[in-house]
């Protein structure tokens, strides 16, 4: 994720180097699915579903969001959306596995008005309050449920979790033509769609958007199709919830191939045309990532165009704010290789709770202030310079980046600081070393969600020496700890 305090910092810090398709259909590609140590095992029609399986936890930032008490499997929605009435009507399937026995199910979302509620196909009382979403059904541990809710209303946002001055409402936005689209780091799905709305609860998805004539849906996921002015797309692998975007505007579309023929879309309006030369660069960035980080880990990639000053990574499908470009080529450069960076380094590997934003963000960081060394001539003494001085400054002010204030997210720590400790691995391992153990991480743990004990372990482990003292002297420590040279291998 960047936001707009983000790319400020960037410019100050030369820093471091209708109807759904076929659910029930078996996953294709997208990689190895790794189904949680001690996960019960799915029978019947819920067995496609396996790779969405999950060991929720409570978050300690940010409790009210999510539940541990239920594992969505799959999610499939059916969206339709009116910009003369301003109303989204929907229906969404969720499919889950409680994980204890319940007199009720809960889920995050808005106050919709509920149209039907079912479960299993029988009907069910269902009410939304706080922003909670409970169905009085009594649920045992472990044996699967099919909840169907549906609703209609205009999209509401929820707040952004900071005090920073750029701050903005989360969720489905309208735009000013009427149009739609979502950003929701670190929660906000629930604006859209019944969902347990945290990271460690990853599922699969069935997304089918109705558009106006002449408009274009479009939402994270491989195209399935479109049959009328219904656009369709599937995640066969698990997507997290704040992962996931919507858009629905009067869009063009731009079809490119990227690397060993991965399909590559982008979405763009008439206002964003003279763009198009930037825009075409997708390919390019992820030939780039590829090389040094493995292969793409998804089916297709792209991005979509938004009214925003922001930029997100949604799961295939980056969400880029229209400010972007009209920052200039570098700028838009190193926005958009960050975002899609986080496709290898928070979407294919996820984080487990809020308190580990640095193991997205500090990859992303890092990986983009890699690609300005290559294509932009950063040099290492102006990356060190840079780093140290300000991972001093967000230290003073916003702690280490192990202790994330819940009333600050995203503050600049998590990125800067979290990159810092990786450019301090890269210099103890040296180039081949340091680039196995990323493109290792990657594959190894993919469509899995991850902790920083876990990282720990892996970097230890796949370079056979202790690097727990390193890490957590960069992640812990109040102050910005000694600089180390190559160890000698």
């Amino acid at each position: 994720m960047r936001h707009r305090s983000t790319v400020a910092v960037l410019a100050s810090l030369t820093l471091l180097a209708g109807c759904t398709a076929d659910p029930l259909a078996a996953p294709t590609k997208g990689g190895t699915f790794a189904t949680p140590s001690g996960a019960p095992t799915l029978s019947g029609p819920y067995a496609a579903f396996a790779a969405g399986m999950s060991k929720p936890v409570v978050d300690p930032l940010y409790p009210e969001r999510g539940t541990d008490a239920v594992d969505v499997l799959h999610y499939g929605l059916d969206l339709d959306w009116s910009p003369t009435k301003r109303t989204l009507t929907g229906t969404a399937t969720v499919r889950l596995r409680p994980t204890r026995d319940a007199s009720s199910v809960s889920l995050d979302f808005t106050p919709y008005t509920l149209d039907t509620v079912t479960v299993d196909g029988t009907s069910a009382k269902g009410a939304v309050t706080r922003e909670k979403l409970v169905v009085e059904t009594p649920v045992r541990a472990d044996v699967p449920i099919t909840l169907v809710v549906g609703y209609h209303g205009k999209p509401t946002t929820t707040a952004w979790p900071t005090k920073r001055g750029d701050a903005h409402p989360l969720g489905l936005t309208i735009d000013s033509e009427g149009g739609i689209w979502t950003m929701q780091e670190p929660f906000g799905a629930f604006t859209w769609y019944p969902v347990n709305d945290h990271p460690s609860d990853e599922a699969l998805y069935d997304i089918a958007v109705t558009a106006p004539k002449g408009w274009t849906g479009v939402a994270s996921g491989t195209p399935v199709g479109q049959s009328g002015n219904t656009f369709t797309y599937r995640s066969t692998v698990p997507v997290a919830s704040y992962a996931t975007t919507l858009a629905v505007g009067r869009y063009k579309k731009l079809d490119a191939t990227g690397p060993r023929g991965i399909p590559v879309t982008t979405w763009y309006r008439t206002k964003d045309t003279r763009y198009l030369p930037m825009l075409k660069r997708s390919p390019a960035f992820l030939t780039w990532l590829e090389k040094r980080f493995g292969p793409y880990p998804f089916d297709s990639a792209g991005l979509v165009m938004v009214e925003s000053n922001s930029a997100m990574e949604t799961q295939q499908m980056v969400t880029l704010g229209e400010v972007q470009p009209q920052r200039g080529d570098k700028m838009f450069d190193l926005t958009t290789v960050h975002e899609y960076a986080h496709h290898w380094f928070g979407d294919a590997v996820t984080l487990t709770d809020w308190r580990d934003m640095w193991l997205n963000e500090g990859w992303a960081l890092y990986v983009q202030k890699l690609y300005e060394q290559d294509k932009y001539g950063l040099t290492d003494a102006e990356m060190v310079k840079a780093s140290r001085q300000r991972d001093g400054e967000l230290r003073k002010e916003y702690g280490p980046p192990s202790e994330p204030d819940p009333a600050e997210f995203g503050a600049t720590n998590v990125y800067t600081c979290g990159a810092a400790m990786l450019r301090q691995l890269h210099q103890a391992l040296g180039d081949e070393r340091f680039f196995d153990l990323a493109r290792g991480w990657v594959q190894e743990n993919l469509h899995t969600q991850q902790t920083r004990a876990s990282f720990t372990a892996y970097v230890n482990r796949k370079t056979g020496h202790d690097f727990t003292a390193l890490i957590d002297a960069w992640l812990d420590s109040p102050t910005t700890p000694p600089e180390t040279g190559p160890l000698p291998w």
